[in-house]
């Protein structure tokens, strides 16, 4: 399986007219005929004016295949693009292969928040075995919507999705969490592999899975 994280950067003020657009013409055309949507956001916090949409398929084989299929879709040609293209100012792409998930939430109306960190070339594999032993420790506060690794886009990148009902829950959490030995041994141990660290705060349009 292979996913697609999809961020375009929208003219200010029409990122919620893109995401609604893709809520009608964009998934009655689609539907999940050409890849499976698995999640579609609005950044709040953080990068402004995007829309952040996950894909997921097969194999890169089958996404080759099904998005040249989508481009001779007359209707995606002559109904969806000629929407989307006047307010489109970037698009950026990261295929990745998944580590956990994706989980979606136990209850819907969530704030979710995307953070990619770079490694340092050559830290990843020992990276995510720390990562994945001191999970459990961090689940006991909120559970992990999906954790990637990158394939192509951003090399040596590892992205992880969280849900949280509220902000005032996620500040709760990240401080309980922060508390933790096992965590902060794992900070110890795993900090010096990171070059950088992005966090974005998105709010889930209405056709999402992950909501």
């Amino acid at each position: 399986m292979i996913y697609e994280l999809r961020t375009y950067t929208m003219k200010p003020g029409t990122a919620a007219k893109a995401a609604a657009h893709s809520a009608t013409v964009g998934r009655d055309v689609r539907g999940d005929e050409y890849g499976k949507l698995e999640g579609y956001w609005m950044t709040e916090i953080g990068p402004l004016n995007q829309v952040m949409h996950l894909w997921s398929y097969a194999d890169l084989n089958e996404r080759a295949r099904l998005r040249a299929a989508l481009s001779s879709n007359e209707r995606w040609n002559k109904e969806y693009l000629p929407a989307m293209r006047p307010n489109l100012l970037r698009q950026d792409i990261r295929l990745l292969n998944c580590v956990v998930g994706p989980n979606p939430p136990e209850s819907e109306g969530n704030l979710y928040e995307f953070r990619n960190y770079r490694l340092r070339p050559g830290a990843m594999k020992e990276w995510l075995g720390l990562y994945l032993d001191v999970l459990p420790t961090r689940e006991k506060y909120s559970r992990i919507t999906g954790l990637w690794s990158t394939e192509a886009g951003q090399p040596n990148e590892v992205c992880h999705i969280w849900a949280y009902p509220s902000f005032e829950a996620r500040t709760n959490v990240r401080g309980q969490v922060a508390e933790e030995p096992a965590w902060q041994d794992f900070l110890a141990k795993a900090g010096g592999m990171i070059e950088e660290m992005h966090s974005t705060l998105m709010l889930p349009a209405q056709h999402s899975k992950l909501k």
